[in-house]
């Protein structure tokens, strides 16, 4: 796999905001935040060594947690960067946060829960040796990194404390 310092600051995914992605008031549409996260994705696919054309296994989205926190404008370079929060044999949850080329302020975070997948069955199936091999690795450089800041927040957090919350407590 990649060499460890590859992995501390994990560039998955380089874009200009194309004109099809913006809305009326020249803005990042919110679907394309998810599109961005997902090619980002695919990118982290092929970093761990899962091909779906090579091998027939793939990484399916479970769950998907994203926080939109500054505009993008149309034509702004945008860079994501992954982080491996957790993995078992089967599943890796990972940390996309969307940046401006080469700057540190998140203007997005997305934590997502993926599931590898066999796609004969289709049924999930255990990583091979190398994907499990570069997932510690990745794990491992990571690690010490500053906690994930929109990671494990449920929705109702955000109206906990609001005197006007109405069907959000639980």
């Amino acid at each position: 796999g990649p060499p460890r310092h590859e992995f501390r600051r994990m560039i998955t995914y380089q874009t200009p905001v194309l004109a099809e992605w913006v809305d009326y008031n020249g803005h990042l549409r919110d679907a394309f935040y998810l599109l961005i996260f997902s090619y980002a994705t695919d990118a982290f696919m092929a970093r761990i060594g899962v091909d779906p054309q090579r091998d027939q296994h793939s990484l399916f989205t479970l769950e998907c947690h994203l926080n939109y926190l500054h505009e993008v404008k149309l034509g702004t370079e945008v860079q994501v960067r992954t982080r491996v929060l957790a993995h078992d044999r089967k599943r890796v949850q990972v940390y996309h946060t969307l940046h401006l080329q080469g700057a540190d302020e998140v203007l997005a975070a997305s934590e997502q829960m993926l599931l590898h997948v066999d796609l004969k069955g289709p049924k999930s199936a255990v990583f091979g040796e190398a994907s499990l091999a570069v997932l510690d690795e990745a794990f491992e450089a990571q690690r010490h990194e500053p906690a994930a800041e929109y990671a494990g927040r449920r929705l109702d957090e955000q109206c906990q404390g609001q005197q006007e919350s109405r069907g959000l407590s639980r």
